[in-house]
């Protein structure tokens, strides 16, 4: 029996987020017809996948270890590649996105460190925010600039869209501030981070 045939159904959604999210960023850099819109609809498709896997795995009661590690994880490989994409594209600026890219990094590490010791340390809250608000804001700037590039009477300019999109992402590079500072406050309370 393979390992793909081992897993459970909210996993294999998982996994699913990871192999869309190469092809959600080919959509958005090669010089596609519509391409911002073919981006956006597999951007939502993966997003979905975030939603269904924690809804299936609570309903089914299939939580597991590898899922919730690797839902975290499937989450940052898709967000890193928006942000990317959006900084290749003069849409974000790069300091949001080292703030983001730190957070991610450390938050990580911290769950390496918890599962050394045996424990699993779940999003909270403002993760999961900051993680709704990152992928509300990128599907609608994408829909936005797939709808500026088709429809020229839209009234909006480069600059102004430029504007829209880095104020959105500097929205969402301060919730990952907080989300990570609040995560790094309750793993002191459970992490003995001294331990050899």
């Amino acid at each position: 029996m393979t390992t793909m045939t081992k897993l459970n159904t909210p996993n294999r959604l998982t996994l699913l987020r990871v192999v869309l999210t190469p092809l959600f960023l080919a959509a958005m850099l090669l010089p596609l017809s519509h391409r911002y819109l073919w981006a956006a609809l597999l951007f939502c498709l993966a997003s979905a996948t975030d939603f269904l896997d924690g809804h299936l795995a609570r309903q089914r009661n299939q939580i597991t270890v590898f899922g919730q590690l690797l839902d975290p994880v499937a989450d940052k490989i898709l967000a890193t590649a928006a942000l990317l994409a959006f900084m290749q594209l003069g849409w974000c600026n790069i300091w949001a996105v080292m703030l983001v890219l730190t957070r991610e990094f450390l938050i990580t590490s911290v769950r390496l460190v918890a599962v050394s010791q045996g424990m699993v340390i779940p999003a909270n809250r403002w993760g999961k925010a900051k993680t709704v608000s990152q992928m509300t804001f990128t599907a609608l700037l994408l829909f936005l600039a797939d709808l500026r590039n088709w429809v020229p009477a839209l009234p909006m300019s480069d600059k102004a869209f430029t504007l829209l999109a880095n104020v959105l992402m500097w929205l969402v590079a301060a919730m990952t501030l907080v989300s990570g500072l609040t995560y790094l406050s309750g793993a002191r309370k459970v992490i003995n981070f001294t331990k050899d």
